[in-house]
Order: structure tokens, then sequence, then C-alpha cells
């Protein structure tokens, strides 16, 4: 059966009367039900879904996959290793560090041995040093979460891993 819905006005919305507008919904029937009214707002609320919360369990990580992005945050973090020595590197030899360390080691005498701070302290050799480092830390980091993985792999067999709880907010 089909339902014409129409809206019904109170006294309160002629232009004679003031204050504040009502208006609600009627069903009104075609051929010859009762009307119904439309939801009232309490039963609309109860009608709104539930933030939902699901507990899951981590209980195994992908080794390669661990690899892969370990290797990868692992290049970024060389990246900044590289460009903050740099930068330092810069700022100590604006402010004239290395300079006032070589005056003082010529004044106390210990560079007599041809020991030449400058060119031990210059930009290229330190990017130099810096980069080999980052290179072999790239290296430990990734073997190291990659072992770390299986381990979690190991422990999460026996205990069941770790439990997460998600929710919709």
């Amino acid at each position: 059966m089909s339902r014409i819905e129409h809206e019904e006005s109170t006294s309160a919305e002629r232009p004679s009367g003031g204050g504040r507008a009502v208006r609600s919904a009627v069903s009104v029937p075609v051929s010859g039900e009762e009307p119904k009214r439309a939801p009232t707002a309490s039963r609309r609320r109860s009608r709104v879904p539930r933030a939902r919360r699901m507990q899951l369990s981590l209980t195994r990580l992908e080794p390669w996959s661990v690899a892969k992005v370990t290797f990868l945050l692992a290049i970024a973090g060389a990246l900044i290793q590289v460009a903050a020595a740099a930068l330092l590197w810069i700022l100590l030899n604006a402010i004239g560090l290395f300079d006032n360390l070589a005056q003082m080691l010529s004044k106390t005498g210990l560079d007599a041995g041809g020991f030449d701070l400058s060119n031990f302290f210059s930009l290229g050799t330190v990017l130099s040093t810096v980069t080999i480092f980052s290179i072999f830390e790239i290296i430990l980091v990734v073997v190291l979460v990659t072992i770390g993985a299986f381990l979690y792999n190991l422990v999460s067999s026996l205990v069941g891993g770790i439990h997460v709880t998600l929710g919709d907010d």
C-alpha cells in the first residue's frame, strides 16, 4: 500500500502566532489505513551506530617485509646523518673552531710531527667518514631488526603476540 506524506503545521508556525515553529510529518494512508507519525528524535538517536571496537592480535611479522622497510628507513637516517654532519661542520668552521684548535696545537708544540689538523678535519674527510659509518650502520640496523622480527615470531608463537584494541571514534 502506498502512502502520501505531508507536513502538518501548528498554530505557532502561522504568521499570527508567535513563538517557535513546530513541524511534524504525518503519513496519510491512501486506502483507509491509520496515519502513522514519523520517527521521533529519540527513535532516530537509537538507530545511530555505536563506535565499533575490534580486538586484534599481532601474531606474525613477515621478516622480508620488515627488512625492506627497515632498509628504506635506515637509508633515510643515513642521509639525515650526512646532512647533519655537513651542517655541523659548516657551523663549527664559521665560528672558527678548527682555526683556534690549529693555533692552540702550534703554540703548545704538539704539531711538530707534521700533523695538519686542517687536513684531518676538512669537509671532504668528515663527510667521507660519516658516509662510510652510515653504510655500516644501514647494514647493521637491517640485520638486527630482521633478526628481531624472527625472534618476535618465535616469542609470539608461545605467548600469542601483541593484543591491540582498535576503535571507531
